[in-house]
């Protein structure tokens, strides 16, 4: 069936509401919108789905939303996990509580327990609430910090990650045979409740996931003594952090703790920041202000759904605040956490730090500095979840933290996501830890530049929409993988690994080898003088994405190298 008769279906069916037609009816004579809305199902991949909220088969709507959980249902049923349940969890964008409503209720319908959130939380709570429940899954409602037209649908699995091979694949085919919505069930909240499949869950968990948070403190012993020197400001960016990061800093002995008032309240409107993404310096903006009212030491900021953080620290010789990449705020909390862990004689006994292949270099120099396994995986923390449990199935390991360069790190294995409220905690901790020791946090990161070297990360992303972008996106990954550079930014390079194909090819040898990852559509290529530069299309997002990674003598050297690398790919795949 051709999108224009889809489209027209939608308008008459009477599954459909009034309300929903209206909306349809609004674009008839816009035929490219139309095109747009209908030219193909929204994409489940292999973690959920994403895209913008509105009517059609290519929008996140109720409808997509009960067609996608009748997938994930029949999977659960095939797996005999109805009795163990599912866990719901939403954060504070536009329609977020109507969507985990639909998903519970068609979970419901099939005969499968949930246990919803009663109000908006942080993605890692729901990790958490996965495990702590004994649930079989898990869903969160969350575009995370996508624009505000945008909202999601995350998947997780047993283990509290999001799902991972070959859960994945499989819950993919189920939700790709539901082509009809007769085959979709659903039912009534007060009947679901009835029978007791719908449960409202709250405050016990939050106080559950409190205590596992705090046990990852390495000194609280300190934070009474910096309480009142350090001051922080604060920002959830209208979404779910507000109340957990408030609390867990309060309940650690943070005194002087200064919220953006015009950011503090949850608004799927987003009213105050066009994009609430903590890697923009412009979510930043009021937070800023308020640190120079208040002379504070850093500035955090999280992400809708609270499991992203972005920072920024004071240089107190020039009196301004300086930016932190997810990479730095990542490897100044990894490194606080195994140097004192050493020190107190608390780290494991077969440590292991897990990053991604995007990640900075420099977790390599201070894994080695402290006797810790460094275990890369592919982009996407689901696999640093998959690896938590994989070391305990196999006793391999003992993670000790875990981080992504897109500003998401996890110290305790409590969860299996990113969980931005973990690493404010041990940030601040480590703030106060330094505050102490006369340093601020730009003081440390300095200091361990000096001592690991100077390494420095960028990204370039290119956004191709719609249905000609998606095309392009594939035909510059087939170039890219036909036509291999041999220098870039002024740097030899001296091996690509080709995930899709799982070869490494040597290219100073010409030898093969197997890349040692899943197969995945990215582009590696190892440079020499410990560069490197990665390609690969967004997972979420119609976009295509470059990572560049150098080592320099100094900030201003590992910069300049930096944008020439960055530059030279972009002048060789027309960025």
């Amino acid at each position: 069936m051709d999108y224009m008769k889809i489209y027209e279906s939608w308008c008459s069916d009477p599954y459909f509401d009034d309300q929903t037609k209206e909306e349809l009816k609004a674009i008839a004579a816009d035929a490219a919108e139309i095109e747009d809305r209908f030219y193909r199902r929204l994409e489940f991949g292999t973690g959920g789905l994403r895209g913008v909220i509105g009517a059609g088969t290519n929008r996140m709507n109720i409808y997509t939303v009960r067609q996608a959980t009748q997938g994930l249902a029949n999977y659960i049923l095939a797996q005999g996990g109805q009795e163990r349940g599912v866990a719901i969890a939403y954060d504070s964008r536009q329609m977020s509580p109507q969507f985990a409503e639909e998903a519970a209720l068609c979970l419901n319908a099939n005969g499968i327990q949930t246990y919803r959130f009663e109000s908006l939380r942080p993605t890692p709570e729901l990790s958490f609430a996965v495990r702590e429940l004994g649930c079989i899954a898990g869903i969160v409602i969350t575009a995370s910090h996508n624009p505000r037209e945008y909202n999601g649908y995350k998947v997780y699995w047993e283990d509290g990650a999001q799902i991972t091979p070959p859960h994945d694949k499989n819950i993919l085919a189920e939700v790709a045979k539901v082509t009809e919505f007769s085959a979709v069930k659903t039912m009534s909240r007060e009947d679901a409740q009835a029978q007791g499949m719908y449960r409202t869950i709250g405050s016990e968990i939050d106080d559950r996931y409190m205590e596992q948070l705090k046990k990852q403190s390495i000194h609280p012993e300190l934070i009474p003594q910096a309480a009142d020197k350090i001051r922080i400001v604060y920002t959830p960016l209208h979404g779910t952090g507000n109340l957990p990061v408030r609390r867990v800093l309060k309940e650690l002995g943070f005194t002087n703790v200064y919220v953006v008032k015009e950011q503090e309240l949850p608004d799927g409107t987003f009213p105050t920041v066009a994009y609430p993404n903590p890697e923009d310096e412009k979510a930043f903006t009021l937070a800023l202000a308020l640190a120079k009212e208040t002379d504070a030491d850093l500035v955090l900021a999280t992400d809708p759904d609270a499991d992203r953080l972005g920072v920024y620290a004071k240089d107190t010789k020039t009196g301004e605040y300086v930016s932190f990449t997810g990479n730095m705020s990542g490897m100044l909390v990894a490194e606080y956490v195994l140097r004192e862990r050493t020190k107190t004689g608390t780290m494991p006994n077969r440590p292991a730090l897990i990053e991604t292949i995007v990640t900075t270099d420099m977790a390599k120099a201070v894994a080695a500095a402290y006797d810790t396994a460094l275990i890369e995986v592919l982009t996407g923390f689901k696999y640093i979840g998959e690896q938590i449990r994989l070391f305990e199935q196999e006793h391999t390991y003992d993670y000790v933290f875990g981080m992504e360069e897109s500003y998401g790190c996890l110290a305790g294995t409590y969860a299996r996501d990113k969980d931005a409220c973990v690493a404010v905690m041990m940030l601040c901790e480590a703030a106060a830890y330094y505050k102490l020791k006369g340093m601020t946090l730009w003081d440390a990161m300095l200091a361990m530049y000096e001592t690991y070297g100077y390494y420095k990360e960028g990204l370039a992303t290119l956004t191709l929409k719609g249905i000609d972008g998606a095309k392009k996106i594939q035909d510059m990954m087939s170039q890219a993988r036909s036509n291999p550079p041999k220098t870039l930014g002024g740097y030899k390079v001296l091996a690509v690994r080709d995930y899709k194909e799982g070869i490494r090819k040597d290219l100073v040898s010409g030898e093969t080898a197997p890349a040692g990852l899943p197969a995945s559509n990215v582009l590696y290529y190892e440079l020499e003088n410990n560069a490197w530069c990665c390609v690969r299309p967004s997972g979420t997002e119609p976009k295509i994405k470059y990572y560049f990674g150098v080592k320099g003598t100094s900030l201003e050297d590992a910069q300049e190298k930096l944008a020439a690398l960055e530059q030279d790919t972009k002048k060789k795949w027309d960025v």
